[in-house]
């Protein structure tokens, strides 16, 4: 009887502290939405180059427009007949649900668009404040919610992951993650499960997250080795659902004439066989073993199993081991990829913009030092060193990308709540004005909007806002804004040559058909605009005859048009932007000075009549 009255007050308060939790990161987020509000909702007039966000909305129209579940190609960018994304549908799924409910509520798609845009990513906001908040409770106990709360607010908040039409798939995987990691952290029986589900689901949303499902796995069969009966439970568990969800998805997404096929930058044949093998030879050896054994006993399985799943990568899917822009032809690696901001290492930026480190890498190395310093003070505790799981691998991916950080510095926010948390507790104790300092400089040091603040800071006055206002206006304004696009968008369906940066808005705004996408599936696509606007004019004229171009639309703003030109002093985007355009090329009356500039072809002049 004893014993069911303490389940019973475990249970209890375990949902106490859930509801406290969740109205915390409810409150939160409802005031990051009314901030939203007041100002106006200016990402969704202006996106500001989000061009993942956009050309998913593209998908999820094409998918409400009757574009077959498993017919992932892009058909509107690229050579005629498009190519297949590596977008997973899982992401697809809930916004068109929106959508469709809100245009039966609202009575046009426009609104249903626009309720999708804002209650989506607030819905993951809500979700991801939830687990950080709960992982805090667990971490430094109840006097790390306020911290929690407040640090997590702003880095999410000023990070934009989780901002009004942000619908890619990064908030979806940061959000799996976070539910992972709260699902380990807890004390339930079935933690297991929901974190193998949850691991599973991130895997199949984006191959970015195949870090934080290595370093998953890795914790959990090391917690199992070393560990008791809850940790041999929470292996086989976590092993079942992460198998079975990853042969869920597998099949859900998967169109059945490919389930052979391997794309190793994609869910696919090799995901889902290394799911399998892991998972299910995972949760057959902590079945198979007591909890009681040897740790060496336990060892020696794992070991084996380490080495089939990787005999699984090299004999069967040899080209997944290999850089995955390995292929890439020569000249987009040049002129595209080495270009992508979210694509450069550290050392690229310690090179080129060393002031990007304070607002990306400061608050994740701030935070591994916090937890350093914690279990050096407290020992290694079992949350401790699944921070530090999550923690550490993200900010070595942010060292390889600085994607990472999108990763990382949510992740430091456990830490660095349990630091605030103690400082103030200390100070409230002593009453010590040194211990009120330390208190404040917690909270300023903990909070990445303050590094933020300073790299800006320092960027203003090592170069000044006249100069960067001056130079603005002689580039010209931005074309991310979707009122730029109305006089393209009246005009008849056709296709418009562009530079990369541009075909996800084109797609997004109007119902052309674009060449470009920052995408690199889309390689014959992104070629043929290389060719065009850095070739000679014969290799202009062939591009934009071979692909029924009629329209280039130009940004003068646009920083990838301006590199074009300088790096093809002879090609046609230096023609352009010099003023000297070829006789069979005209700009379309109205648009010489406005932000997108619109030329239409000539094509009896293109075809030298």
């Amino acid at each position: 009887m004893s014993v069911g009255m303490i389940t019973l007050n475990r249970e209890g308060g375990r949902t106490r502290s859930a509801l406290t939790d969740a109205g915390i990161a409810l409150i939160v987020a409802l005031g990051i939405l009314a901030v939203h509000v007041f100002s106006g909702f200016p990402s969704l007039t202006d996106p500001g180059g989000d061009n993942d966000s956009l050309l998913r909305l593209v998908e999820v129209r094409d998918l409400l427009a009757g574009q077959a579940w498993f017919d992932t190609y892009q058909y509107r960018m690229g050579p005629e007949g498009g190519f297949p994304m590596h977008w997973s549908r899982l992401v697809d799924a809930p916004i068109a649900a929106i959508i469709t409910v809100a245009t039966m509520l609202g009575g046009s798609a426009t609104t249903g668009e626009l309720v999708a845009l804002i209650v989506w990513p607030w819905l993951l906001l809500v979700a991801a404040l939830f687990f950080l908040t709960r992982i805090a409770r667990i971490f430094a106990g109840e006097a790390a919610l306020l911290p929690a709360a407040v640090l997590s607010g702003t880095a999410l908040y000023f990070g934009g992951t989780f901002g009004p039409g942000v619908i890619d798939h990064h908030n979806v995987q940061l959000t799996l993650a976070l539910g992972t990691l709260a699902a380990l952290a807890s004390d339930t029986r079935s933690r297991g499960l929901w974190a193998g589900i949850a691991t599973a689901l991130m895997l199949a949303v984006g191959m970015e997250s195949a870090p934080y499902v290595a370093a998953t796995g890795l914790f959990v069969a090391a917690a199992f080795a070393f560990g008791g009966e809850d940790d041999r439970r929470t292996a086989m568990l976590f092993g079942i659902g992460f198998a079975a969800a990853s042969g869920v998805c597998f099949v859900a997404t998967v169109a059945p004439s490919q389930w052979a096929h391997a794309a190793c930058d994609a869910f696919s044949l090799p995901q889902m066989s290394l799911a399998g093998v892991g998972g299910a030879g995972l949760a057959l050896i902590a079945w198979k073993t007591p909890a009681t054994a040897a740790w060496t006993r336990k060892l020696v399985p794992l070991a084996v199993l380490g080495v089939a799943v990787a005999a699984t990568v090299v004999l069967f899917f040899p080209g997944c081991l290999a850089d995955p822009y390995a292929n890439l032809d020569p000249r987009l690696k040049t002129y595209w990829l080495d270009m992508v901001g979210e694509a450069k290492s550290l050392q690229d930026f310690l090179e080129r913009d060393p002031l990007t480190l304070l607002g990306r890498y400061v608050t994740p190395a701030l935070g591994l030092v916090v937890l350093g310093l914690r279990m050096k003070r407290d020992g290694a505790r079992r949350i401790d060193l699944l921070v530090l799981a999550f923690l550490g691998m993200a900010f070595l991916v942010s060292i390889w990308q600085v994607r990472g950080s999108v990763f990382s510095i949510p992740f430091a926010i456990i830490p660095l709540s349990g630091w605030v948390a103690d400082a103030r507790q200390r100070a409230g104790a002593t009453k010590a004005t040194a211990d009120t300092l330390k208190m404040v400089a917690a909270w300023i040091l903990s909070l990445n909007v303050t590094w933020s603040s300073i790299q800006i800071a320092i960027s203003l006055v090592t170069d000044p806002i006249d100069d960067q206002a001056a130079a603005a206006g002689e580039a010209g304004p931005s074309c991310s804004a979707g009122e730029h696009y109305a006089v393209l968008a009246a005009m008849p369906a056709t296709v418009v040559l562009a530079t990369s940066n541009f075909g996800a808005p084109i797609l997004r705004n109007t119902h052309h058909r674009v060449l470009a996408g920052p995408y690199h599936r889309n390689i014959a696509g992104n070629l043929l605009v290389l060719d065009a606007f850095m070739g000679t004019e014969e290799q202009a004229r062939t591009v934009i005859r071979d692909n029924g171009v009629t329209l280039l639309a130009l940004c003068p703003s646009d920083d990838e048009g301006k590199m074009l030109a300088n790096w093809a002093p002879a090609g046609l985007m230096a023609e352009i932007e010099a003023g000297k355009l070829p006789d069979w090329l005209e700009p379309i009356e109205g648009t010489e000075k406005t932000a997108l500039r619109l030329f239409r072809v000539r094509t009896d002049n293109l075809n030298g009549q």
